[in-house]
């Protein structure tokens, strides 16, 4: 690692290092990773391929995933949301799933070009120069035609929506402990952390050398998903 690199494990939110708060981050996140398998099946995900996923987590989706794979990488830069992806995978007899300690920036990909790399809620740690190199790296462990599917907090308004938007997101936040993100959680994120606009994150994008097939952006502006395959 360059000594210039960002640190990742200073980035990952206090919380996803938290031995405490690990547990119980499945319930309050509440993914279900079945619409994104789906688009991945769509664009061909077999038994023949290899996924890599950055900011795996405690695994939700790298688990979901792995039946339907050759081989699973599941990356985080969290031993604690490792620790709790290692019980799961073993509870679940899972053998296909291999558990890195790294990051967008410091994972070294082995063992032939990825099919897949997929990420969800978690490039937004980066501030966006890092985005640009993490962009680059994924494009470059993916094999030619292999697919990026990225899932985050991306704002899809106009920047004389931001007040509007970001006020309308807040009001919906949860009001019950332990169940969904609290008010002080978003706003966290929007005070501490990088998420971009889309009209800034599209170039990132292409500049990597990955093409934009589909991009699906939330009618509250707040959320999007890109679908992107590498170029040549």
């Amino acid at each position: 690692m360059k000594t210039w690199y960002l640190d990742e494990l200073a980035h990952a939110g206090l919380e996803h290092l938290d031995s405490d708060y690990v547990p119980n981050y499945d319930a309050k996140a509440g993914n279900d990773p079945s619409e994104d398998l789906a688009v991945l099946r769509g664009h061909g995900l077999n038994a023949a391929h290899t996924l890599v996923d950055l900011g795996a987590g405690t695994g939700t989706f790298a688990l979901a995933a792995a039946p339907l794979c050759r081989r699973v990488v599941a990356v985080d830069v969290s031993p604690a949301m490792l620790k709790r992806l290692r019980e799961k995978a073993a509870d679940s007899k899972i053998e296909n799933l291999e558990v890195v300690q790294g990051g967008f920036l410091s994972y070294e990909h082995s063992g032939g070009p990825a099919d897949f790399v997929y990420s969800r809620h978690a490039l937004h740690h980066l501030p966006d120069f890092w985005k640009a190199i993490a962009l680059q790296r994924i494009a470059k462990m993916l094999k030619p035609g292999g697919v990026f599917f990225l899932r985050d907090l991306i704002f899809s308004f106009d920047l004389a929506e931001t007040d509007s938007r970001i006020e309308a997101w807040l009001s919906r936040a949860s009001k019950t402990a332990g169940i969904g993100w609290s008010r002080a959680e978003l706003d966290t994120h929007l005070r501490d952390e990088y998420s971009p606009f889309s009209w800034l994150l599209e170039p990132m994008i292409e500049r990597a050398g990955l093409r934009i097939e589909a991009a699906n952006h939330d009618p509250s502006g707040i959320y999007s998903a890109y679908t992107c395959v590498k170029i040549g």
